[in-house]
């Protein structure tokens, strides 16, 4: 299990159990004596990493979910696990806006620069998302334009691989991408 989880360490205790053919407790009770810890804490110690060796322009407290995976001015992967926090009480559907800041803080966190702002956006939402959901944004960035200093980012939302949400981020920033 320690080699598999040190591969993918975005497996869930489910992914594991359907793995080994076991079940999810079996599975805890054997990470907790391998000494392997939570998807959580995985992912922490991930986007630590990722983010202390490449983000320029946000602090780690100021991204929305956890950063997976960034190649400054190329692309950027996120997490966002919907609990309670984030959805509306009478129907557990996300509220729109942790998605937006999501996927925005995405694009500014994916940007070569120490300052980074959105200047324009175009979203759509795609799909509702509920309590329970795993969001994961991907942010691309698609094009230049040097005389104005703007970047487009293109951000795509999915939960279960499913397109849920995406946004056209244009972001200026205070000097030109390399």
């Amino acid at each position: 299990m320690k080699k598999l989880v040190e591969k993918n360490p975005f497996l869930t205790d489910e992914d594991l159990s359907k793995h080994y053919d076991v079940s999810v407790q079996t599975i805890r009770l054997d990470r907790l004596e391998c000494g392997i810890p939570e998807l959580r804490e995985r992912l922490k110690q991930v986007a630590t990493l990722t983010m202390t060796n490449e983000v320029k322009s946000l602090s780690t407290d100021e991204v929305i979910g956890e950063i997976i995976d960034i190649k400054l001015d190329d692309r950027a992967i996120s997490i966002l696990d919907v609990t309670e926090n984030h959805v509306f009480q009478r129907n557990q559907i996300a509220r729109g806006h942790h998605l937006f800041a999501q996927a925005n803080s995405l694009a500014v966190a994916v940007m070569d620069d120490a300052l980074a702002l959105t200047a324009k956006s175009s979203i759509e939402f795609l799909k509702p998302v509920k309590v329970g959901d795993r969001v994961i944004a991907r942010a691309e960035v698609k094009q230049e334009t040097v005389k104005k200093k703007r970047t487009l980012v293109e951000v795509i939302s999915t939960v279960d691989d499913l397109p849920v949400f995406t946004g056209q981020f244009y972001m200026y920033r205070t000097t030109e991408a390399k």
